[in-house]
């Protein structure tokens, strides 16, 4: 029993760190047309964003309490969890001028962002199989680019969730979780900062999203795995100039996302994971002043993190996840500190 409740902190910081990184994309505006820039800003409404975390904690939940007859949080508890991450985005693009037949101007331009976050996440359990959820972040971002230099404090995106789960735990059989939950664009909506003069520090649009967890315990291995969907709503009566062109509305895709991996006890104070992060948004349409229209592209961020936890006391698992961008559209590095704290 030592062992499985060891496995709880790594192995959410895990799930949450992929989660993480996916959620804080959030590249350079530059561009020269329209539909150029839609690739810059509008992927910051695609990605999930920090209140996604709450399959983290479902997580740790699950696996920190095969013993009682619900995973989650018993009626009255209350429990905070804290995450400090640092995400680093870098980009290479080339600037040419072919409206003549031939390369008239050619340049290599470097961006590179960097942000960090600082998120509390406070659980409440309603009932012993029901536990709601607030997710706080705290964001800082700074970024290095042709078109801007300079560091943005900002709130970001306030998560609001509901974890149920519909039966008891039993030992032999895997745990099934439902989620549900609601982004706030509390942030700095990309779509209203003047690119040349500040950063995003959230998505600009409110959104919904329901998924499932599931964990299996084959000790001194914890199995996980998770699905979950996502729909924002449109953000509207916009007034950003993107090159000349007025945006007025962004209708942004639904979202899937799917995630596995497990963790492993070394000892009683030592464990490792691994896990898989992927995240598919699809098309959305930017609407310009006029009627004009534009849609941009499928966005598929997917993540592989890797984990290590120190068991400092009955109640407190320090946890270090470093997770690698496996697509263009994930960031190239996030290194994520967890720290669970039981009241």
């Amino acid at each position: 029993m030592k062992i499985v409740r060891l496995l709880a902190a790594l192995a959410s910081l895990a799930l949450f760190a992929s989660t993480s990184v996916l959620a804080q994309q959030q590249p350079s505006p530059a561009s020269t047309t329209p539909q150029n820039a839609s690739d810059a800003a509008v992927r910051d409404a695609l990605a999930k964003k920090e209140g996604d975390a709450d399959q983290a904690t479902l997580l740790k939940d699950t696996l920190t309490a095969v013993d009682k007859q619900y995973s989650l949080l018993r009626k009255g508890k209350f429990q905070v969890n804290y995450d400090l991450s640092h995400t680093y985005i870098g980009q290479e693009k080339i600037n040419a001028d072919l409206s003549s037949g031939t390369a008239t101007l050619f340049s290599i331009e470097n961006t590179s962002s960097h942000t960090i976050t600082n998120t509390f996440l406070a659980d409440y359990g309603l009932r012993n199989n029901l536990t709601a959820s607030l997710t706080l972040p705290l964001v800082s971002r700074w970024s290095d680019s042709g078109g801007y230099s300079g560091t943005s404090h900002t709130i970001g995106d306030i998560g609001l969730g509901v974890r149920w789960q519909p039966f008891e735990t039993r030992r032999d059989d895997a745990t099934v979780t439902f989620t549900g939950g609601a982004r706030i664009a509390s942030g700095k909506s990309p779509y209203k900062v003047d690119a040349a003069k500040g950063l995003a520090t959230g998505s600009g649009v409110n959104s919904i999203n329901l998924g499932l967890n599931a964990t299996k315990i084959a000790d001194p291995v914890a199995l996980f795995a998770s699905f979950n969907a996502g729909y924002s709503l449109p953000a509207k009566h916009l007034t950003q100039n993107i090159n000349g062109a007025l945006l007025r509305q962004v209708d942004p895709g639904a979202s899937i996302g799917f995630g596995m991996g497990f963790a492993f006890a070394l000892s009683y104070k030592i464990t490792t994971s691994f896990s898989f992060q992927e995240s598919i948004s699809a098309r959305s349409k930017l609407t310009f002043d006029g009627g004009r229209s534009v849609r941009t592209a499928t966005q598929t961020a997917g993540v592989l993190s890797i984990g290590a936890g120190y068991r400092v006391s009955p109640k407190t698992t320090v946890n270090l996840t470093v997770g690698a961008g496996l697509t263009a559209s994930a960031p190239n590095m996030v290194v994520s500190l967890g720290l669970p704290l039981a009241f």
